[in-house]
């Protein structure tokens, strides 16, 4: 086997293979040499991209999915106590391994760059693999979301860099022990695991303990509980701290984001030097992340000149801002926001490149717990469309709260001014947008869940 594969990931097995965070550290482990096998509720082009890595991918969760000489088997928070395949690990007493220490494992010996933060994780991250493969160090990376094609997410490579998103969601992320951290934001969200900021602050705050010794801090400088959890760590020994943003004072400053369409050029001063460079996404968000990415890499000893012209190379990853296609000069994009700050930084971001354009969108609320805290924002967010529609809310691995229903955003929206109608009936929203859009519109499919699907279907409408 190849070295960096931990003794006990010789034959794992993953409860839910096909999820974003399980199918790259399932991809890594069958690179380095394991005989990965695992389960998925459905079939999708991620499993099949597993297969041709040698993995051995069941469809549905049933007992003879898992194999007895299996050495463990992975598991993250979204599987349930009930799985048969969970139970029957027990009953073998093969162990039960969390995703984070699986991925843990595969950072040991390397130089990890751990990217956390309540919006953006994805999309730094990817810019980070995407550079440093640019510039020949073949990172190791394990990414939310795939790059360019179905299981493009991770990579088992040859370089001592390992870059990786630090999911605080349910404080996974206090597992890893990363040589530079980014912490891109911190707001009130994960509302099931979380009660407040300050239980939110004190995660970070243990995030940040996990650095290595002299190892780096990279945090925005203008978001408010990044601030704050800057401060709290100011005195932490042998930690160093660098700020990025457009506000004085700090330490690697945005002096102009310029749009230009569907792209940004961007100009910051970092130890005196102006350097600018070219973000292949829209919108102000975007700009951050990757001027986030190149105080990450200049911690790292690389380069900034070297890293700010390969930061260029990125064009974005699937579900953020993704063009999707464009049917009777309607254009349909897909957008992976599910928070209100995200859903304003993606639409103000479109708004921005779409000049006299309509936008509009079909928005899918993503868990009960998260619409029940935070709808009144999501409906205020819309109101930056021309027009929207809003499905039903996406359970994922919640069950539904009494009287939390979409209506929540609906009524909010409509508060703020929106044009916003409800659509129940997903099968049905091919049909409405087509009756909607008029040439020269922009289609945007927003939310975590299986909205993402509605695309294609829009643009074959469209297209009749």
């Amino acid at each position: 086997m190849k070295p960096g594969l931990p003794t006990a990931m010789e034959r794992p097995h993953f409860i839910g293979i096909g999820g974003a965070g399980m199918s790259g550290i399932a991809k890594i482990l069958a690179q380095r040499g394991a005989q990965v096998a695992g389960s998925d509720a459905r079939d999708s082009e991620t499993a099949q991209a597993l297969r041709a890595h040698g993995a051995t991918v069941h469809i549905g969760h049933a007992v003879g999915h898992l194999a007895d000489d299996s050495t463990c088997v992975v598991v993250s928070s979204a599987i349930r106590a009930d799985n048969p395949e969970l139970a029957r690990a027990a009953e073998l007493g093969i162990p039960v391994v969390h995703r984070s220490d699986a991925l843990a494992g595969l950072m040991d010996g390397l130089r990890p760059i751990a990217v956390a933060g309540t919006h953006g994780k994805t999309t730094t991250t990817s810019m980070l693999a995407v550079s440093l493969s640019a510039l020949g160090l073949d990172p190791s990376y394990a990414i939310g979301g795939d790059l360019d094609a179905p299981g493009s997410n991770a990579h088992h490579g040859e370089g001592d860099i390992f870059v990786a998103e630090a999911d605080e969601s349910d404080r996974s992320f206090h597992k890893y022990t990363p040589q530079v951290a980014i912490i891109l934001n911190a707001e009130l969200d994960h509302h099931a695991n979380y009660a407040s900021m300050e239980e939110i602050y004190e995660s970070f705050e243990t995030f940040v303990g996990k650095i290595v010794p002299g190892g780096t801090l990279v945090v925005a400088h203008g978001q408010a509980g990044a601030a704050e959890i800057a401060r709290r760590v100011a005195g932490n020994e042998g930690l160093q701290v660098v700020t990025y943003g457009e506000e004085d004072g700090a330490d690697v400053r945005i002096t102009k984001i310029t749009p230009r369409g569907l792209t940004s050029e961007v100009t910051v001063v970092l130890d005196g030097r102006m350097l600018t460079f070219t973000v292949s996404v829209p919108g102000r968000h975007y700009a951050h992340n990757a001027v986030a990415a190149l105080a990450a890499g200049v911690a790292l000893g690389i380069p900034a000149h070297n890293l700010a012209s390969a930061l260029g190379k990125y064009t974005g990853v699937k579900r953020r801002l993704q063009l999707k296609g464009e049917a009777a000069g309607v254009q349909v994009i897909d957008s992976y926001a599910h928070h209100p700050t995200e859903m304003t930084a993606d639409l103000e971001a479109i708004r921005g490149a779409a000049g006299d354009s309509r936008i509009l969108v079909v928005f899918q609320p993503h868990l009960f717990s998260r619409t029940q805290e935070l709808g009144k924002e999501m409906g205020q967010a819309l109101a930056l469309a021309d027009s929207s529609v809003v499905l039903d809310i996406y359970p994922a691995r919640e069950d539904p709260v009494p009287g939390v229903t979409s209506e929540i955003i609906i009524a909010a929206a409509r508060a703020a001014g929106a044009d916003v109608n409800a659509e129940h009936d997903k099968d049905a929203v091919a049909d409405v947008i087509a009756g909607m859009a008029k040439p020269g519109d922009l289609v945007l499919t927003m939310g975590a869940g299986d909205v993402t699907d509605l695309g294609p279907a829009i643009l074959a409408r469209l297209s009749n």
